[in-house]
């Protein structure tokens, strides 16, 4: 049954999401598509660029992301403490990188409204405000320019997305986790890469890059320069950072990607050390309901995706005595 988003997404019970965005018909509109015999690969980078040029206005950050030939993923965190600390003019900054003002607006800026106008145009921008931490106007802002890009590019009209975005909120640690796992898997699951430093367009791409050049100590090279433009990734947890940060660090979920891409592989199932990384003992991972919920479309939660005390207390919430997934989180997340 649809919901209406507002009931989706509550910033009271976590600023984590993973969304999902499918091109209509599932057609690869992002790679090769073979009836139309025309390889589209060169918008993945369109996904980027736009990720890059919002990410740098509204209150939210990219935690994880991949885009493939016919969808993209992307897990996400709302900052909406960041956006209420902005001042009038940053906001306006911020928001007319997108739109036009209205005069009322230009008035407000010049000093020349009067008090009637300047409690409008005050009005006005709290509604920005708020639309710059609304994960809706942010998938809108992404998914109509990438749809107007691509039609203008094919000469034609109409729909581009078979339709809204999927939101699925990530309302702990551990489903924060196992989001930013299965989308930088997504690769390797689909057979397009073998390792998580050769998926392309992924942010397990990124910052296996980034961990390599800091290894070496050297700077950007021109080529890496002039390539597209890629959105800032939300840090992890260092010792020495405040709570701005994902949650565990680097050294974890690398290890936990890893394994996870091996064990489900069968050539490979065989070799894995018995030891889990030690992040799976720390959050009560249960392996086996791990490895299931990794498979190609063994993402079985639904709308919510968390511990099973979270995802009741979300239920709540919403207004509803069940959601999809309490089994596997009552198995997973023991």
């Amino acid at each position: 049954m649809t919901c209406a988003r507002k009931s989706l997404v509550s910033l009271d019970d976590t600023p984590y999401y993973h969304v999902i965005a499918r091109c209509v018909r599932r057609a690869s509109l992002w790679g090769f598509d073979e009836y139309a015999g025309r390889d589209y690969s060169h918008r993945k980078s369109w996904v980027l660029e736009r990720l890059a040029d919002l990410t740098a206005i509204f209150a939210v950050d990219v935690c994880a992301y991949a885009v493939m030939s016919n969808h993209y993923h992307l897990v996400v965190h709302v900052d909406r403490r960041r956006a209420g600390e902005w001042s009038h003019e940053e906001v306006v900054r911020r928001w007319t990188q997108l739109y036009r003002a209205p005069p009322v607006i230009e008035s407000w800026q010049s000093c020349q409204a009067s008090d009637a106008e300047r409690e409008v145009a005050e009005a006005i921008i709290e509604v920005w405000r708020r639309r710059l931490f609304d994960l809706s106007w942010f998938m809108k802002c992404l998914n109509e320019h990438l749809a107007r890009r691509a039609n203008l590019e094919d000469s034609c009209t109409g729909k581009f997305w078979e339709g809204r975005f999927k939101s699925q909120a990530l309302l702990d640690e551990a489903g924060l986790l196992t989001a930013m796992v299965y989308v930088d898997l997504n690769p390797i699951r689909a057979g397009i890469a073998q390792t998580p430093e050769e998926s392309e367009f992924t942010s397990i791409y990124e910052r296996i890059k980034e961990l390599n050049r800091s290894h070496r100590g050297s700077a950007p090279t021109p080529a890496e320069v002039a390539m597209v433009r890629r959105p800032a990734l939300r840090p992890f947890q260092t010792a020495s950072q405040s709570g701005q940060t994902i949650p565990f660090t680097f050294h974890d979920y690398l290890e936990l990607v890893d394994w996870t891409g091996k064990i489900r592989r069968e050539d490979k199932r065989g070799a894995i050390d018995a030891k889990l990384p030690s992040i799976m003992h720390r959050l009560n991972v249960d392996p086996e309901a791990w490895r299931l919920a990794m498979r190609p479309r063994g993402n079985v939660f639904g709308r919510a995706l968390g511990r099973l005390d979270r995802l009741r207390l979300h239920a709540r919430t919403l207004g509803q005595t069940w959601v999809r997934g309490l089994q596997l989180a009552a198995r997973l997340y023991a």
